[in-house]
Order: C-alpha cells, then sequence, then structure tokens
C-alpha cells in the first residue's frame, strides 16, 4: 500500500474519533467518496494500525444506528420550515 494512502487512512480515522463524524461528514471534509472512506476504515487501517482501526470502527457503528433518528429529524424539521412558509 501506498504511503499517502496509509497515511489518508490514519487522518481520517483520527478526524472520526475526534469529531464523532460519520461517513459522509468525512468524505466532504476529505474530499473522498464514502466507499474510500469506509474502505480506509474497515480494511486498509486495519493491515496499519488495529486499534485505531476498531476505535473509528465503533464510532461509525454508533452513527449507524443512530442515523434512522436523525434522518427522522431532518424531515421533521423539513416539513416545518414548509409550513411556516405557506403561512
Amino acid at each position: 500500500m501506498k504511503d499517502y494512502i496509509e497515511e489518508r487512512a490514519i487522518n481520517i480515522a483520527v478526524y472520526i474519533i475526534d469529531n464523532n463524524a460519520t461517513v459522509r461528514q468525512t468524505a466532504k471534509a476529505f474530499g473522498v467518496s464514502k466507499s474510500t472512506v469506509h474502505k480506509d476504515v474497515t480494511s486498509r487501517l486495519m493491515q496499519v494500525n488495529p486499534t485505531l482501526a476498531k476505535q473509528a470502527r465503533s464510532v461509525l457503528d454508533v452513527n449507524k444506528s443512530e442515523r434512522h433518528i436523525r434522518g427522522g429529524l431532518a424531515t421533521r424539521e423539513k416539513y416545518a420550515h414548509q409550513n411556516k412558509a405557506g403561512e
């Protein structure tokens, strides 16, 4: 694996852990795809730093388990704004 990919994987994991970030937020911050973030954390990082990979993975697992709640809140917010605009 190339050095810059290893470094990116480590930086992505540190960002996820420090900011409690989602895959989507991390991808936007690093200018890469969601697939790249996921691949970096799940497979590439396990080869470089397994401890860091497990920490990042636990944050992503929590985010994944809560995503349906965030989606519902976003939908509620969307319709609340639409109702106020129509008044």
